[in-house]
């Protein structure tokens, strides 16, 4: 397809950081079009290094490191903004993926960001939705290495979306690690996938949708294999799983099975991808899987490019927290007087914010009293721990878990984000939170004049007019005590002046 190229000429780039495949893709939008500028897919078996403890090993995050550095060289002259890195089931799952995720950005040149499985269906099906439009009702599903998510949606709109903790590289090393295939290993494969998904049966039964797609690897290797065997014309049937099941067991074995199509990076996940696929095909009365073209990489361009149109109207974080506040009847008017005090002292530690710790900040503000529906009492800990882990569409687990910190960091002692407090730009968010809180404790308008906060080396020192400290001697109290918290926290001092 082409196109003319967006405004600034520079492509737009998205690392999809999967469990058996990283992807990288540059792509150019123009209105409505998409124009692929390259694309690079490299087989690092991520999850294949999750040991019992849940731990990546140092082989598997030597190979994804390898692979980032190598798309790292890709990305030179790309605006940062124009480039996001998203991890999934892998990362969601292993304990140490804080190391590699620190290593990871050093390596790439840019944050990867861990989503949660729903945030991976919902982009999924963006990519899916743009890519291949219908006004059909349908059901997307894709099938990666440690997870499977399966979209319901109808033109460009998800309307339910779920990640199951079943995918091809977990199966296959689970159920044929020694490489033998069996008709007892299929069987049991078959049972243990449809026990992860029988929970969705009614969630997506058929009568909910027309048309049935499959998107990403499993998905595209399967449907490759049964063209080049000239068994179907690419869809995916149960007959053709049954097909390709019985040459699985006439082989014995990966190292002896011969399938047209079939690439040498495939071959280690090919017999969970069946089974998984079957069982799917089966337990949900899908008569044929049409292979699509869009997939996560795709959406999460698409997703990009709308989060950063100039109004941010179209930036689905922005409806998350408006859905958030409706659902835990938080107090919208305050929220905003917080919000607008927060950003207003944020700007004078820092003069030109980066955009996106600006909308951090607010949205911190907007939810910072999530918790009151749980109780008055230590309410922002109530706020954290719901932020930190509520699905949210179009946010990763990374950047709630950094709102989550701002809101537990609200009020209170500070030494409890001692490690935290390394960071400097979340350091200036957090002061302008705190003292936007205290300005606004009295729920009411925020009077004109209200105190400027100006630094030096460590000391900040908030200056308040002489008339105002009068009139507000209950906040000019709440002050000197936040005075004293950071005095005790020995980052940097505050004066009231």
């Amino acid at each position: 397809m082409t196109t003319r190229p967006d405004l600034a000429g520079q492509p737009w780039a998205s690392i999809d950081i999967g469990s058996n495949s990283f992807r990288l893709e540059l792509a150019r939008l123009g209105g409505e079009r998409y124009q692929r500028v390259s694309y690079i897919k490299e087989s690092v078996r991520l999850g294949a290094g999750l040991d019992a403890q849940g731990m990546l090993t140092e082989d598997a995050m030597q190979r994804g490191l390898n692979c980032l550095k190598g798309f790292g060289e890709q990305l030179v002259g790309i605006p940062a903004e124009r480039i996001r890195a998203v991890a999934t089931q892998t990362l969601r799952e292993a304990r140490n993926r804080n190391a590699f995720l620190a290593r990871a950005q050093a390596v790439l040149g840019h944050p990867v960001e861990v989503i949660s499985g729903r945030e991976e269906a919902r982009l999924i099906f963006a990519g899916v939705a743009r890519l291949q439009p219908s006004s059909k009702p349908r059901l997307v599903i894709d099938i990666g290495g440690r997870s499977t998510e399966m979209i319901l949606g109808s033109g460009r709109k998800p309307l339910l979306a779920e990640s199951f903790g079943v995918g091809s590289v977990g199966l296959s090393m689970r159920f044929f690690a020694d490489g033998v295939y069996t008709a007892e290993a299929f069987r049991a494969a078959q049972v243990a996938a449809g026990a992860e998904l029988e929970e969705a049966l009614t969630l997506f039964r058929p009568e909910l949708w027309q048309e049935a797609l499959g998107s990403s690897g499993t998905v595209g290797a399967v449907s490759q294999i049964l063209a080049a065997a000239g068994q179907t014309d690419g869809r995916i049937t149960p007959d053709a799983l049954r097909w390709c099941i019985a040459r699985c067991l006439e082989a014995g074995s990966q190292d002896k099975l011969q399938l047209p199509g079939l690439k040498d990076d495939r071959r280690p996940v090919v017999a969970g991808g069946l089974c998984i696929l079957y069982t799917l095909l089966t337990q949900f009365g899908i008569a044929e899987l049409l292979p699509t073209k869009g997939a996560l990489r795709q959406g999460v361009i698409f997703d990009l490019a709308e989060r950063l149109q100039p109004s941010g109207a179209r930036d689905p974080r922005a409806a998350s927290v408006i859905e958030l506040q409706e659902r835990f009847g938080v107090d919208k008017a305050q929220a905003e007087r917080v919000a607008a005090q927060a950003e207003r002292l944020y700007r004078q530690l820092a003069p030109k914010p980066a955009p996106e710790l600006l909308r951090e900040l607010r949205w911190a503000a907007a939810l910072h009293e999530m918790g009151m529906l749980v109780s008055h009492h230590d309410h922002h800990r109530h706020s954290a721990y719901v932020i930190a882990h509520v699905d949210a569409a179009g946010f990763s687990t990374s950047q709630l878990q950094r709102i989550a910190t701002l809101a537990l960091g609200q009020r209170g002692g500070v030494r409890k984000l001692e490690s935290q407090l390394a960071d400097g730009q979340l350091l200036d968010q957090l002061i302008a939170l705190r003292l936007a809180v205290i300005l606004c404790h009295a729920r009411t308008p925020v009077a004109a004049g209200a105190p400027k906060l100006t630094r030096d080396g460590k000391l900040l020192t908030l200056r308040c007019p002489r008339n105002w400290s009068s009139e507000h001697a209950r906040t000019r109290f709440l002050l000197k005590e936040e005075a004293e918290a950071w005095a005790r926290s020995g980052v940097m001092q505050l004066a009231v002046a």
